[in-house]
């Protein structure tokens, strides 16, 4: 979930279509796609939402070409030609060794012209972390709506806070069509993540791949934490084999920060927790609950204050600090909270993917509830 945006424009949905030879039958097929739109974009809501959808969507595809063809583009600059060789190299990586799917996926690349390739609206209540959901006949109900277009997210968003609900709006580098857009080229790799360091784009790759193995639908979390533990062993995996000491310690500093910062937002959301539980004695005390929410946000910028000095003032995390609310500690918890279960499956398994693929599909087949608790029994220490 990383993080405004030059709107990009390309050809209208109808010349796109064209362009393909294609007509009616074509659309109809890919709106059907996009509503299977997950990981780490999102859709919902009516039939303006779904034409934003698929509209943004194709002027992805449209900007995207073979990776064969930047790498013989005199045009393209070396420091991009050496991102694509080794995202290549990536994705041969994930197929070989993680067996992750081998398919139309990331062959490609689209430069948007832009920092983020969608927008996700969260939204909870004043007193829960439970995000508002938006639901789906094939997807099933998601955490998260996503939007090609900034000013639209944050329209949205303004429109929930209307209702009473504490909203956020981030932007997301990249997004899994499930496998289901292979047909026309397959997710492509893109500017919005291609220049991350070196651990980054290859986990990047590793967690989309892992939403065209397993997803289930009414489960965000199930969902996002697989994905995460695929991209965290993956991309150890990587690094550990391909990784020069320049990249495993740029990784090292950068993922001990964000250990560091989610160890203290999983603090903060137990906090609010107990603030929010009904069996706390303020739950029917609205101002002592509301100084109890005071006090775990006050205590969660006061730690997050010392944790920047250790740093050295690296400061990255300010903007998310600034803005944090329960729709950000909520749409954490669904990238974070399962993640200890399925690192301690992995181990369980031997630490052979296709047996944990096969471990996780089976969990996946029992009740939301009975799944979530398998998984807390596994979790490995953090």
């Amino acid at each position: 979930m990383r993080r405004r945006v030059q709107q990009y424009t390309g050809q209208s949905p109808s010349a796109a279509f064209r362009a393909r030879g294609a007509g009616p039958g074509l659309a109809a097929l890919l709106l059907a796609a996009l509503v299977l739109l997950t990981g780490c974009a999102g859709t919902g809501g009516d039939l303006g939402y779904y034409w934003q959808s698929m509209r943004g969507h194709l002027q992805v595809m449209q900007a995207a070409r073979p990776v064969e063809d930047w790498l013989a583009d005199a045009d393209a600059s070396g420091p991009l030609k050496e991102r694509l060789l080794l995202a290549r190299r990536i994705r041969a990586f994930a197929v070989a060794e993680l067996h992750l799917p081998d398919n139309a996926s990331y062959h490609r690349y689209a430069d948007l012209k832009r920092r983020s390739v969608v927008y996700n609206v969260v939204a909870a209540p004043a007193y829960s972390l439970t995000l508002k959901t938006w639901c789906f006949p094939v997807t099933g109900c998601i955490g998260y709506r996503g939007y090609y277009d900034e000013a639209a997210a944050r329209a949205e968003a303004a429109r929930l806070k209307g209702e009473g609900l504490e909203t956020t709006v981030y932007g997301v580098p990249a997004y899994s069509t499930l496998g289901w857009t292979n047909w026309l080229g397959g997710d492509p790799l893109l500017n919005t993540f291609i220049h991350f360091p070196e651990g980054e784009l290859a986990r990047m790759v590793f967690h989309e791949l892992a939403h065209q193995v397993l997803y289930v639908k009414d489960d965000t979390m199930f969902n996002e934490s697989f994905a995460t533990a695929v991209e965290r062993l993956g991309g150890a995996r990587w690094l550990a084999q391909h990784g020069g000491a320049k990249a495993q310690a740029e990784y090292a500093s950068f993922d001990a920060r964000r250990r560091g910062f989610r160890a203290l937002a999983l603090a903060t959301r137990r906090a609010l927790e107990r603030v929010y539980d009904p069996a706390n004695p303020v739950a029917n005390d609205p101002p002592a609950r509301e100084a109890q929410k005071r006090q775990a946000m006050q205590e969660f910028r006061a730690g997050y204050a010392a944790l920047k000095a250790s740093w050295g003032g690296f400061a990255g995390y300010d903007g998310w600090v600034a803005a944090a609310n329960n729709a950000a500690f909520g749409a954490q918890a669904a990238y974070d909270e399962l993640v200890p279960g399925f690192e301690g499956l992995f181990a369980r398994e031997g630490q052979s993917w296709p047996a944990f693929y096969d471990a996780a599909k089976k969990l996946a087949a029992l009740p939301k509830e009975a799944r979530h608790q398998a998984l807390k029994s596994l979790a490995q220490p953090s």
